[in-house]
Parts: structure tokens; C-alpha cells; sequence
């Protein structure tokens, strides 16, 4: 195991703080689009979605720092799956505001969903902890693949 990094471990989190900042800024306007939409039931105000995201980000940030760390033999693959859901993270709001395809959105934030779980597997395999403290992630993934298919369902 290496030695814990304070640098390095900043270093995750920021990184990952910055997919979700970068893929806002190319989004566009969330706010005027989220209201303009009509939404299923159990919509959040529009105020929560960056908040949730902020904290789930540090929380990718930290258990990826907590798999670099391991050396495990699994880390590699582990760390594949780990950019990929965040590649499709990234993609999601891009595709859902920037260019309005719902229905992909739906498609996209539904294989999100099944990334994360396959994330939190194979960290849980490495790290237990690593893949735990993902469950927030996870669960916040499903309720946004409902709200996809809802909005794409209503829209």
C-alpha cells in the first residue's frame, strides 16, 4: 500500500470536481432549461442537483484515491471502470441540456447507473470502504435515471 498524500489526494478530488464543473460549463444554462421542462414527480428544486453532484465528486475523488493506494492487481481495471463512468457522467449533462435528447439522456443516465454499481463492485473487491461510500453515488444514479425517463417520458 502506499503511503498516504495529502497533495495526492486533493489532486482526485479536484480532478474529478473539475469533470463535473467543465461538463456544466458546456451544458449551458441548467437553471432556464430545468424550468422550462416538465418533470416527474419527486423533482428537486433545481438549487440541489449541484450540491448532491459537489459532494458525490469528492466522494469519486476519494475512493479512486483510495484504490490508487491499494497496489492491488485489480486497480487497472478498476480505474477503467472508474473513467468510463465518469466519461459517461460527463456526457450526460452535455447531451440532456446542451442538445435536449432526452430519450439518449434516459439511455445514458440508465447505463450510468449500471457503471456505478460495476464501480463500487470492483472497489469493494480492492477496498471494501472504496466501494461503500460509492452506495450515495449509486443511489442518487438511480433516482436521476428516473427523473430522466420521466422528463424524456413527459417532454
Amino acid at each position: 500500500m502506499k503511503k498516504f498524500s495529502l497533495t495526492d489526494l486533493l489532486i482526485f478530488i479536484v480532478s474529478t470536481e473539475l469533470v463535473g464543473a467543465f461538463s456544466a460549463l458546456i451544458s449551458g444554462d441548467f437553471n432556464s432549461i430545468y424550468t422550462e421542462i416538465i418533470k416527474p414527480p419527486l423533482s428537486p428544486p433545481a438549487w440541489l442537483f449541484p450540491v448532491v453532484w459537489a459532494v458525490l465528486y469528492a466522494i469519486m475523488g476519494i475512493s479512486a484515491y483510495m484504490i490508487y493506494r491499494s497496489n492491488n492487481h485489480l486497480s487497472e481495471k478498476a480505474f477503467k471502470i472508474y473513467i468510463i463512468q465518469l466519461a459517461v457522467n460527463f456526457s450526460w449533462s452535455i447531451i440532456f441540456f446542451k442538445f435536449r435528447l432526452m430519450t439518449v439522456a434516459a439511455v445514458v443516465a440508465v447505463l450510468l447507473a449500471l457503471l456505478v454499481g460495476l464501480m463500487i463492485y470492483i472497489f469493494g473487491k480492492i477496498k471494501k470502504s472504496a466501494g461503500l461510500i460509492n452506495i450515495p453515488y449509486l443511489l442518487w444514479s438511480i433516482f436521476a435515471s428516473y427523473l430522466a425517463i420521466g422528463t424524456a417520458i413527459l417532454n
